[in-house]
Formats: C-alpha cells, structure tokens, sequence
C-alpha cells in the first residue's frame, strides 16, 4: 500500500510549525493516497523516523518521501535521504522513493506577480526587484533564485531583478539593499522568498528604514503556504507515484 510521507523543514517558532502542519494537512484532503503523515527534518515533531514508522503501522509496503523545501540544497540533497536510508535499513521490505522540492517553477513565479500585484504599486521603467531567500552555503540555492527571477524577468519585464540572503550566501541583504540603492533605479519591490517569516518581517522593515535613499523600498508579503504552492506539490506526489 502506498503512503506519502511529506518532509518539512521544521522551525523553533511554534507558529511556525503549526502554520506549516496546517498546510500539509489541507494538501493531504486532495490527494488520494490512503497513507499520508508528515515530519519534520529538525527542530520539531514528529520527526522522519517516527512518521515513517507511523506509515508502516497504518499499512504501508512503499513510502513516497516529500521533501516540502522551497529550493534545492543540503537538507534536500543530503540530510534528508540520508535520514531515510538510516531507516529504511531497519525495514527493509518496505519500498522507498524520493520526490523533488519545491525548487524552479512557473507557478512560483505566479505567486511572485501575485504579491507584486497586491502593493497597488505599478510596474515602471525605472523599478528593480529584490528577491531574497534564506540563504545557504549549497550553491544549489543560489541557482534556484537566480533561475526562478529570470522567469519573473520575463514574465513582468521588470528592469533589474537582484538575489540576496539572510544567511550563509551572498551578496547579504544588506548588501543587496545597497545595490538597489546605489542603482539608480527608483522603485524597489523587496519580496521575502519565504514560506514563513517569524520575525524576519520586522528585521527586513528595520533594515530598510536604516537607508537614507532617494529610491523607494516596497516591502512585500512573504510567500506563505499559498494554494499554488499546494498545486505543486500535488505535481510532485504524481511524479512519484508515476515513477
């Protein structure tokens, strides 16, 4: 019997968590798999080996492993098969596959439009956009933005998109505010490429509000678990389950 496991980052802000649980668990009603459970790599519970155990109690002979990531890095190159290889050791009868994360897609760039769109602010010739991810030091991550603001390059045309990091990657968003203002280039869309935020919301506003700039920063909303995001992740189940 098959049995969807989703893999979630994991998060110490409890809301967070619970947002995130939340999400799965309105993916699970619109995918028909009559074992699902989900996980978490760190930081919270259940953790891989208890939800894969959970999946084999309620019947499972082959477990299709989600890793809910944004983009491609470590956690989803590594840490994450390398959890489940540890365990599938201990039950070998059962079958395991991989999926892919989130990583490049169009529907991610809809989102992007979306939140765009929703500041009421226009378009003009002379706006950039800063596009700015967690960050990590797999180099993976960086070519997943980077990718992902081309295709937003061509679907709004936008005259400059810049990448930056909160951590581990650079250029840092420090620095990436500094180009933006250094670039001449009036209007700056900042847009957080994050499924939750926390209290980086407020350190982002800090962040801009310290620039003495002539240009204007728009701040706009996080990702957030966004119905397209759940779209894709039905994509994913049906590639593995298609093999």
């Amino acid at each position: 019997m098959d049995a969807i496991l989703y893999i979630m980052h994991g998060s110490r802000v409890a809301k967070g968590v619970e947002q995130a649980a939340s999400f799965i668990q309105r993916c699970m009603q619109n995918i028909d798999v009559p074992i699902q459970e989900y996980c978490f790599l760190e930081l919270a519970n259940p953790n891989i080996k208890e939800a894969f155990q959970r999946c084999i109690e309620r019947g499972a002979t082959k477990i299709h492993a989600l890793p809910v990531l944004l983009l491609t890095a470590a956690h989803a190159k590594d840490d994450i098969p390398t959890e489940l290889s540890r365990i599938h050791k201990q039950y070998p009868e059962v079958g395991v596959r991989y999926g892919r994360p989130i990583g490049v897609d169009s529907n991610m760039v809809d989102i992007l439009v979306e939140r765009i769109q929703e500041t009421g602010e226009a378009i003009t010739e002379d706006s950039m956009v800063l596009l700015v991810g967690r960050g990590s030091s797999d180099p993976d991550v960086k070519r997943d933005l980077i990718q992902i603001g081309e295709l937003l390059h061509q679907r709004i045309g936008v005259n400059r998109i810049v990448d930056c990091y909160l951590t581990a990657a650079s250029p840092s968003f420090e620095e990436g505010l500094h180009m933006a203002k250094e670039s001449g280039l009036k209007r700056v869309f900042v847009i957080p490429y994050l499924l939750f935020t926390g209290i980086l919301m407020k350190t982002m506003e800090k962040e801009i509000e310290k620039l003495e700039a002539e240009n204007q920063f728009i701040l706009c909303s996080y990702l957030g678990y966004h119905p397209l995001i759940e779209k894709v992740l039905q994509d994913r189940v049906k590639e593995m389950l298609e093999g």
